[in-house]
């Protein structure tokens, strides 16, 4: 799916406010992406989303409330801030699962400072991917899209996968912060359990796989502006992508973090998250294509925010 982005919305500096709500392989480009290769899959006023058995449903787009895909079926989905409340606790209290770049406590604090009770924690049904452009990559002048390494990280569901991820715990005012942070996400209300297998009381919060149309329909209310000033004014016409490899000052930070939490996490992430492919393991990308990123320092006004 193509997404715009326009020469003459590059008048728009800033991303405007955004109401928080509710596959196919497009080579990368930097260049502007014309509306007009967009405006057959805009055109339709129908959603249309395949199940896992094949069949296809409709959903008028972008009012109605799209149906929960297959993939994460049996999860509680959260699309709007009010929807959040189901799983904040009587303190008034939120908990967040971190799987890549929150494995850092000190990344964790950056973003979050108030953060409570931040541990290690055991997510099962769940694998890593480096399946997505990230922006920030591109703003702070650390993705190489002349080697397609502009991949960040999510998590999706797979049966008989186990991650350690961490928890902490934020205010519930911090919940809008939150959602403008993780926008490229779904929000998924999941029960880990501890490290000596008790399951959590109550739900945390997951950033899990979207989708371009959700995302363009959702998150952007179908408004082409709100979509080039988060990611078309990159050349970024599609962000879900399995062709894309990790951006190395990146992986090289959420692999320092997983180590900063002992060895069982440090090979829980080199074993149990994915290139694209789904086949190759981080240890193994690190082992080959990927070797020499370890080594690599990131610039100087990033060695703090990406130093593990």
């Amino acid at each position: 799916m193509r997404i715009p982005s326009t020469h003459h919305l590059t008048h728009l500096s800033t991303p405007p406010s955004l109401p928080l709500p509710r596959r196919w392989r497009i080579p990368f480009t930097r260049r502007p992406i014309p509306l007009q290769q967009f405006r057959p899959w805009l055109g339709s006023r129908l959603l249309l989303i395949q199940s896992r058995g094949g069949s296809i449903v409709m959903a008028s787009a972008p009012e109605a409330r799209r149906p929960i895909s297959s993939d994460v079926t049996g999860f509680d989905e959260l699309d709007e801030e009010a929807d959040f409340d189901r799983v904040v606790s009587a303190e008034g209290l939120l908990s967040i699962c971190g799987f890549g770049s929150l494995l850092s406590e000190q990344s964790a604090r950056s973003t979050f400072p108030y953060l409570l009770n931040f541990r290690v924690v055991r997510l099962r049904g769940f694998r890593r991917v480096f399946a997505h452009v990230a922006p920030i990559f591109f703003e702070r002048g650390i993705a190489k899209p002349e080697t397609e390494e502009i991949s960040s990280l999510s998590v999706e569901p797979c049966e008989g996968e186990v991650l350690l991820v961490t928890v902490f715990e934020i205010q519930k005012t911090e919940i809008p912060s939150f959602m403008k942070r993780e926008l490229e996400f779904r929000f998924l209300a999941i029960f880990p359990e501890t490290l000596d297998g008790k399951p959590f009381p109550h739900p945390a919060v997951l950033c899990a796989r979207y989708s371009d149309e959700e995302f363009f329909n959702i998150r952007c209310k179908g408004s082409e502006e709100i979509y080039y000033q988060f990611y078309g004014r990159y050349g970024i016409d599609k962000i879900w992508r399995d062709d894309i490899l990790p951006c190395r000052a990146y992986l090289r930070h959420c692999v320092l973090a997983a180590k900063n939490l002992g060895d069982e996490a440090y090979n829980n992430f080199l074993d149990h998250t994915y290139l694209g492919d789904r086949s190759t393991s981080i240890r193994e990308y690190l082992a080959s294509a990927g070797s020499g990123i370890m080594e690599e320092e990131p610039p100087e006004s990033l060695k703090t925010r990406y130093g593990g």
